[in-house]
């Protein structure tokens, strides 16, 4: 787990310099990362750092939604979607993914592509304790995507974000030139058959025209992209879709039945202005 940190030590820079409008560079010294000021982060003992001292919001991912989303993620709710992903990233070698959750999305790309190298981060400790597991050559930290990643300035060569927070500053600021931000959004009828049943959080329309009118003024988009599939869940992995997201706080009971549900999602790539 410290290997797959120390790869990735070149693109971190320290967060409290970086509140001062510095990027000073860190290094590894035992069990924690230390800057030219003498800021020390720990190095938790399952392999990850926290990098913000924001606390996790009320909607922030709990263990039993991580959990849930686990189950969920390898029945293969989102196969065509990983696929779709690690043709995107060819040629990627330095990823970062935002609001990673588990890690799954940036594990499958790196499964894909032995030459790259992936960095999660997520508010959620319980999410980056998952996501410094899943893959060997993924490093994960507690970062806060609002406050600010403790990532070198365009340094790397890919951002993914899927259903997470939008920085649409930081990510510019941090994606090379020539690098991509790929973001994941859900169609209106994605889970429509557990929406309908649970009363789960509704998707808006038009989303692909809110996010690009967010992003305009940092980014151009590249390509556009929709991945549909059905999968039959059983009853226990219906129920985990229903408690893996944000709906889990607010449905009375996440409790279905065995049913086909469908997949639906749209992939944007961007480039920096």
């Amino acid at each position: 787990m410290t290997s797959a940190l120390s790869m990735v030590l070149p693109w971190l820079i320290c967060p409290t310099c970086q509140r001062r409008d510095r990027e000073s560079p860190l290094t590894l010294d035992g069990r924690s990362l230390q800057c030219p000021e003498h800021h020390c982060l720990d190095i938790a003992k399952q392999g990850y750092v926290t990098m913000t001292s924001a606390a996790p919001g009320a909607n922030a991912d709990t263990a039993e939604m991580l959990t849930a989303r686990q189950n969920v993620l390898d029945a293969g709710l989102f196969c065509d979607l990983d696929a779709l992903l690690a043709e995107i990233f060819t040629n990627r070698h330095r990823i970062v993914e935002v609001g990673a959750g588990t890690g799954h999305h940036l594990a499958k790309v790196l499964y894909a592509h032995r030459g790259s190298q992936g960095l999660a981060s997520d508010v959620s400790k319980a999410a980056i304790r998952r996501a410094a597991r899943a893959h060997p050559r993924m490093a994960a930290v507690v970062a806060d995507t609002w406050a600010g990643l403790p990532i070198r300035t365009s340094y790397v060569d890919a951002v993914l974000c899927v259903f997470a927070p939008r920085n649409r500053d930081e990510f510019a600021r941090i994606i090379r030139p020539d690098g991509i931000l790929v973001v994941v959004t859900p169609l209106p009828d994605h889970l429509h058959q557990l929406r309908e049943r649970t009363g789960m959080i509704g998707i808006q329309p038009h989303k692909h025209d809110e996010l690009v009118a967010s992003l305009t003024s940092r980014f151009s988009v590249v390509s556009h992209e929709e991945v549909r599939a059905t999968i039959s869940l059983g009853a226990a992995t219906a129920s985990d879709a229903v408690a893996m997201g944000p709906s889990a706080h607010h449905v009375s009971s996440t409790r279905v039945e065995a049913m086909p549900v469908t997949s639906a999602v749209e992939v944007t790539v961007l480039s920096p202005r």
